[in-house]
């Protein structure tokens, strides 16, 4: 029996049908789409390595091995890329400056195995006690303050070479808004584009690596070291990520089943042990930890290709991508004013992702316990607070998360036995039309 089955004629899909994750296009057409979800992922995967200091073709790699991974434990049901998680990139930047990037792969390794854990729990017993754990009040902080905590560093580049980041960031949000569909989505990677022109421009590009590095080779390896004495210190700043990585994963499912077919759902515990062991084969040996890329699910939804085939495709080409040093090269020459611009706009956005989660599940801040849970969670993450014992130190991602679920769970238990009103009431009550013109 043949893995895919050929949709209609192999050549259009009539309006209003999709092509399911067990159907396939024509091999041109699927090839075609396969380097499409590249491109889609590339522009943001490769901004992690560079922002983190880790190799560029690296990373490439273990996100094509990943996704390779992925299918292959869905069992071809669930059509997914697995590109470089952003969730990662401030307790990488942490755990390096401090320890090296022996200790701050070895957060990612951790990252993966509590990820695989969490995902045979789930697939065992199902998705409900996650909600329950981390309701939308809770994700959203903490995906908000990930994305803010990093405002710092977006500063830091931008100080550096203010003309060009400017320049980038006037490129990207023009993008965003001046074209429609893919073009659009890919606004970030095309604004580096535009800023890596201007810094040409102005000598501020150093291509002597470029030219050393050869045109095929094996990417550089580092080994994750659990052994340092800040290791195990530095592995509770990357804990919070986990909880990330499970708002990605289980938004990444429902999607997809919303639509094709809400058996998909199914693949929500696979999911999760796919990503981890990925992410944990990703740190062992020096690339970026991974997560489901909701780039490629906007370009699922332009082309109404869910084939699973197409990630097949895509796994393979970043693979050879990474086999040549001298892409990676390439990449590592983009100079700090281009990376300050996009990042300003790109750590926003991550922050926006997170207030998101409370528009869209109508999070009712009307209750002291979602006000301070959300509150407390955002300033101690965006000032950076710090809370140690000795060696062992842990900073505003940790403390943020953590208040955000302590508030959360102790203040509703609290304001639910002294019956004061203080408590999540769940979402607000839809009243008449949602956005739109008042008739």
């Amino acid at each position: 029996m043949p893995l895919w089955t050929l949709h209609g004629n192999g050549r259009t899909v009539a309006p209003g049908a999709v092509v399911k994750p067990g159907e396939r296009l024509n091999w041109p057409a699927t090839i075609a789409i396969g380097a499409q979800h590249v491109v889609a992922m590339f522009g943001a995967t490769f901004l992690v390595p560079i922002l983190t200091g880790f190799p560029v073709s690296t990373t490439l790699l273990f996100s094509g091995v990943g996704t390779i991974l992925f299918l292959l434990v869905t069992r071809n049901k669930l059509p997914s890329y697995l590109g470089s998680s952003f969730a990662f990139i401030a307790p990488v930047t942490a755990a390096t400056a401090s320890e090296g990037m022996g200790t701050a792969l070895a957060g990612i390794v951790a990252v993966g195995v509590l990820l695989a854990i969490v995902g045979v729990v789930v697939q065992f017993a199902g998705i409900e006690w996650v909600d329950r754990f981390m309701p939308p009040v809770v994700a959203g902080a903490i995906v908000a303050l990930i994305g803010f905590n990093l405002a710092p560093a977006a500063w830091g580049n931008v100080q550096k070479q203010p003309l060009t980041a400017a320049i980038t960031l006037v490129a990207v949000i023009l993008f965003s808004v001046l074209f429609r569909g893919f073009l659009g989505r890919i606004s970030i990677f095309l604004g580096v584009v535009v800023g890596y022109i201007v810094a040409g421009f102005q000598n501020q590009i150093d291509w002597k690596a470029v030219n050393d590095a050869a045109w095929v080779g094996l990417p550089e390896f580092h080994i994750a070291n659990f052994t340092a004495p800040g290791t195990w210190a530095a592995i509770a700043m990357f804990l919070p990520v986990v909880l990330v990585l499970i708002a990605e994963n289980v938004g990444h499912v429902r999607a997809v089943a919303t639509m094709t077919d809400p058996s998909v759902n199914e693949q929500t515990g696979k999911a999760l042990i796919a990503d981890g062991v990925s992410t944990v084969i990703a740190g062992t040996f020096g690339g970026s930890g991974t997560t489901t890329y909701g780039e490629n699910i906007g370009v699922m939804a332009a082309t109404r290709v869910y084939s699973t085939a197409a990630y097949w495709v895509a796994g393979f080409v970043a693979i050879l991508l990474a086999l040549s040093p001298k892409i990676g090269a390439l990449f590592n020459t983009i100079p700090a004013g281009v990376l300050g611009g996009a990042t300003t706009a790109l750590y926003g956005l991550i922050g926006i992702i997170g207030i998101k989660i409370w528009i869209d599940n109508r999070v009712d801040f009307s209750r002291p316990v979602n006000q301070y849970t959300g509150a407390v969670a955002l300033v101690i993450a965006i000032a950076n607070f710090t809370m140690g014992w000795g060696d062992f130190q842990l900073n505003g991602i940790v403390l943020g998360a953590a208040a955000a679920l302590l508030i959360y769970h102790g203040g509703n238990a609290i304001a639910r036995w002294r019956k004061t009103g203080a408590d999540d009431g769940g979402p607000i009550p839809a009243v008449g039309p949602l956005g739109g013109d008042p008739e």
